[in-house]
């Protein structure tokens, strides 16, 4: 796992600001965990934030479809553990593509909070969890406010 390059986004004043976060409950201990850390940090930097939940990461790209069309933006949580057959691969493939264009479609900020790991102890390191070397529900929701606070700027509603 790879740190190097991460800005310092340790907080961001998205007060106004309203967002989504939609969390797969497949891989529950991992999900449960990201789905929290986002929330708290969602209302740690003043934004007011959904919850929402779907079964797995394939069920994601459809509602946050839905979510980006009525919030500021949306962050989409999940876990897909690699497995013996080529279904992981179909699986990341398909919901990064996704959660992608339906970023650039709504012109809506999506925080790609997916894990994609090879185990379960790779999880709980990008999970959040007290020791973990990354808090992927956090750093995703960060750069999802961060995001919708700089496209409010772009197209001239804040200065």
């Amino acid at each position: 796992m790879s740190k190097e390059g991460l800005p310092d986004l340790a907080e961001v004043d998205a007060r106004g600001l309203k967002v989504a976060v939609i969390t797969s409950t497949w891989n529950a201990e991992i999900c449960d965990h990201l789905h929290e850390r986002a929330v708290e940090t969602a209302r740690a930097n003043g934004a007011q934030v959904d919850q929402f939940r779907v079964v797995g990461a394939l069920e994601l790209p459809v509602a946050v479809q839905a979510a980006a069309r009525r919030y500021d933006a949306v962050v989409a949580l999940g876990c897909v553990v690699r497995g013996g057959t080529p279904h992981f691969d179909y699986v990341c493939d398909s919901v990064t593509q996704g959660l992608t264009r339906i970023a650039l479609d709504e012109s809506t900020p999506v925080g790609n909070g997916i894990l994609t790991v090879n185990d379960h102890q790779q999880a709980v390191d990008r999970a959040g969890f007290e020791g973990s070397v990354e808090d992927k529900g956090a750093e995703a929701m960060l750069a999802a406010l961060d995001t919708a606070l700089q496209l409010r700027r772009i197209n001239g509603l804040e200065h």
